[in-house]
């Protein structure tokens, strides 16, 4: 079970010394107990900078915590699902006071199914290339959009071997007011233990990858009070031998079909796969307890005799 503090605290302090702030306009580090936020400056400076410094870039201790300033009463959370194809629904998702969007799911060309605003994005590290491709459709910082990316501890070093770091130094030479955050590996860690206390599967042994839908569902419980998700089928859905079938991805019409994905990566046992529908069934379950419902395709949970606690999932 998590608290909503998950996301909240954070210090600030300065990544350079005030000389190269004002040569660097504004450029601060924050370090998230779960979460790293990064305005950052020049890309040659820092990867310098990192190899003089090295740890010693980390806020004093003890750091000045402050919360982070987010919070909505209803969100959209929008899925990449071929079901919200034709779906007309852009309007009423746009009507929501938060539209949280995952990885590089566009707007531009299908904003009548799937609305044209985004509050927030949540990026794994293997779409930051697609990402940096698109990113004058995606990263638009005109709408204050806030972006967490999330990836193994390798992608995320400070030490210039990061990836996933590192391209978020490119990114600030050209979008300096961009609001970037970083899932720290501790958080990542706990994220694990969320999982295996929902299912019962350790995600290692079990070979299993979290998907994207899995951070964002979670991070969304912390700050929604309300969450409408768009296009997320039952965990049923795919043994019905009548589903309609659907791209795994509204943006992708000929891609792999949905349920194809789904019962691939769920039955896979060499190497890692994500396991989308159990991952659903623990969502479901969380919407027998939580405000969260289901849209495009429409359906709620069926209700136990049981009485689940009025509490969120904490870890």
């Amino acid at each position: 079970m998590f608290d909503r503090s998950v996301l909240a605290p954070f210090c600030s302090c300065p990544l350079f010394p005030v000389t190269h702030l004002e040569e660097n306009a504004r450029v601060h580090k924050v370090i998230a107990e779960g979460i790293y936020s990064d305005m950052m400056g020049r890309r040659e400076e820092m990867g310098a900078l990192l190899q003089r410094q090295g740890s010693s870039l980390l806020c004093p201790s003890p750091p000045a915590f402050q919360p982070l300033k987010m919070h909505c009463r209803d969100c959209a959370l929008v899925t990449s699902s071929g079901h919200l194809l034709h779906s007309r629904q852009g309007s009423q998702i746009d009507q929501t006071e938060c539209v949280i969007r995952m990885n590089d799911a566009p707007t531009r060309g299908y904003g009548r199914d799937v609305g044209n605003r985004t509050s927030l994005r949540v990026i794994a590290h293997s779409s930051i290339q697609r990402i940096l491709r698109n990113r004058h459709d995606l990263l638009n910082v005109s709408q204050g959009t806030v972006f967490i990316f999330w990836g193994p501890s390798s992608y995320m070093r400070r030490d210039g071997k990061g990836q996933v770091y590192n391209n978020l130094h490119l990114l600030s030479q050209v979008l300096p007011r961009l609001k970037a955050f970083m899932i720290t590996r501790h958080k990542m860690l706990q994220f694990d233990e969320l999982f295996k206390q929902e299912t019962g599967k350790d995600r290692k042994i079990s070979n299993t990858w979290l998907s994207t839908g899995w951070f964002t569902m979670t991070i969304a419980l912390e700050l929604c009070d309300r969450i409408n998700v768009y296009g997320m089928v039952p965990p049923d859905f795919c043994r019905d031998p009548n589903h309609p079938s659907v791209p795994y991805h509204y943006y992708e019409p000929f891609g792999p079909d949905e349920c194809t994905m789904y019962l691939s990566h769920e039955r896979g046992r060499k190497g890692s796969h994500h396991r989308f529908i159990t991952e659903k069934r623990v969502f479901k379950n969380w919407a027998r307890t939580f405000n969260i419902h289901f849209f495009q395709p429409d359906w709620k949970p069926e209700s136990l005799a049981i009485n689940h606690p009025e509490n969120k999932p904490v870890f």
